[in-house]
């Protein structure tokens, strides 16, 4: 600011001496007070076109270069262009930080969609347009109770009351496909609200599928209680010969028997489901597990077998020369439970085939072959589930628990297996654990020295 002063007076100074030495020696003092006039309208006027110049650069917007270096608006230019820069900063960074909650929100595994004051979309993630069919190029800015027509949700939005979510379809819900989706609301700012959607279809199927665990431990283990209360007061209170005795103590063992099966199948169940995955340290020669599993299955076919008529034709397949690597109990519980249920549901003078097949990739595949009735294509996706039975009155008929294939299943799943069922009605059924290589080996033969 002094040197603008100094500038100034300097400059009518300058002016001053000129007019007196052009002006007359009668009129220098006139002369001298033009020249310091014409000079200071002179410098008010180069200062005016300077602040033009910089009135000009800052409607431009442009920072990179600075129309003045040295002066009053020199220093004011500086300065601007470093407001403007430290403002685009800002705003550089604001800009990022926002694109990462963006990037952040987008990861998310919840949908996520911005509504405004009326209700009209202003952003959605990837995962709401997958929960609702939203396209970002047609819906943004559309009312999102049009897009997603249900009363249950058109009800919550509708209210205040946002502490609690509301369950909706979701795109693509059909009867046998159903997917469920959990909707909340959070109001934001000035009217806006926060929509959050979940994927809980999962959720809801493994709170059905417990309570009907629960539902059908409870009923098939009344069912023997029943039969063994009712036997119980029959000997007490009603006078039985050793005939008659005899047989409903048979009938109560069998009942107890069926308790016992079914206690066993959910212990080893849980056991599966709680403990770590078997090592690939401990191998087990698959010779040794089908020799072991043709003797039990040629037991139980002769118990099931009628006194008279044609009994069932089995076929064992012992070629094997791999070991697997996993746990010998599980794997023997595995392969019995679909070599027993191929023998109860095969009738008399059906066949059954139990082998070994090594394919070409080095995989290997126990599979269990019969030619029972078979089963229809729409039971074959929930065969594995707990409890589930094709015909319930057959199944308990021939002693099943209806947890076999579940404990398969996981049996399969903890030693890398992959479970395949094949089934035709009335020409039978294929059951198989194809094993990956990995766990596979063919040992060393044993070199005995010579004497």
């Amino acid at each position: 600011m002094f040197l603008r002063l100094f500038s100034f007076l300097l400059i009518q100074c300058l002016g001053g001496v000129a007019g007196a030495l052009v002006a007359p020696e009668d009129l220098q003092i006139r002369g001298a007070l033009a020249g310091m006039l014409a000079a200071g309208l002179l410098w008010v006027l180069f200062d005016f076109s300077r602040g033009l110049r910089l009135l000009n650069w800052l409607r431009r917007g442009d920072v990179s270069d600075v129309p003045l270096k040295h002066g009053l608006w020199g220093e004011v230019a500086d300065r601007a262009r470093r407001l403007v820069r430290a403002r685009e900063q800002q705003i550089r960074e604001s800009d990022t930080r926002l694109q990462d909650f963006l990037a952040a929100l987008q990861a998310s595994p919840n949908g996520v969609v911005l509504l405004d004051a009326e209700g009209r979309i202003e952003w959605f993630n990837q995962t709401a347009a997958t929960h609702f069919g939203l396209d970002a190029q047609r819906d943004l800015l559309q009312h999102f109770g049009n897009l997603v027509r249900d009363p249950a949700y058109a009800a919550y939005a509708a209210g205040t009351d946002f502490l609690q979510d509301v369950t909706m379809p979701g795109r693509g819900h059909s009867p046998s496909r159903p997917v469920r989706l959990s909707v909340h609301l959070h109001p934001y700012g000035d009217g806006r609200r926060l929509l959050l959607s979940r994927d809980v279809t999962a959720l809801e199927q493994a709170e059905a599928m417990r309570r009907d665990f629960v539902a059908n431990v409870s009923h098939e283990i009344r069912t023997p209680l029943t039969v063994l209360t009712g036997f119980v007061e029959t000997l007490q209170s009603l006078p039985l010969d050793e005939t008659e005795r005899a047989r409903y103590l048979d009938l109560m063992a069998q009942q107890a028997e069926r308790m016992q099966t079914l206690v066993s199948d959910l212990l080893t169940l849980s056991r599966l489901e709680g403990s770590p995955l078997p090592s690939s340290g401990e191998w087990t020669s698959v010779r040794s597990l089908l020799l072991q599993l043709e003797q039990e299955g040629r037991a139980l076919s002769a118990v099931l077998s009628p006194p008279e008529g044609p009994s069932q034709v089995l076929a064992f397949n012992l070629a094997a020369q791999e070991d697997i690597a996993g746990l010998s109990t599980e794997l023997h519980s595995a392969m019995s439970n679909l070599v027993s249920n191929a023998i109860r549901y095969t009738p008399a003078g059906g066949h059954i085939e139990v082998g070994w097949l090594r394919h070409d990739d080095g995989r290997c595949e126990f599979y269990v072959q019969d030619s029972g009735p078979g089963i229809a294509p729409e039971h074959i996706p929930r065969l594995t589930e707990r409890f589930y039975r094709v015909d319930r009155s057959r199944s308990r008929d021939t002693g099943g628990t209806g947890l076999g294939l579940a404990i398969v299943k996981h049996v399969a799943q903890r030693h890398g297996a992959e479970l395949k069922i094949d089934s035709t009605p009335g020409k039978g059924s294929r059951f198989s654990m194809v094993f990956p290589a990995s766990r596979l080996r063919v040992p060393r033969p044993t070199v005995v020295a010579a004497d």
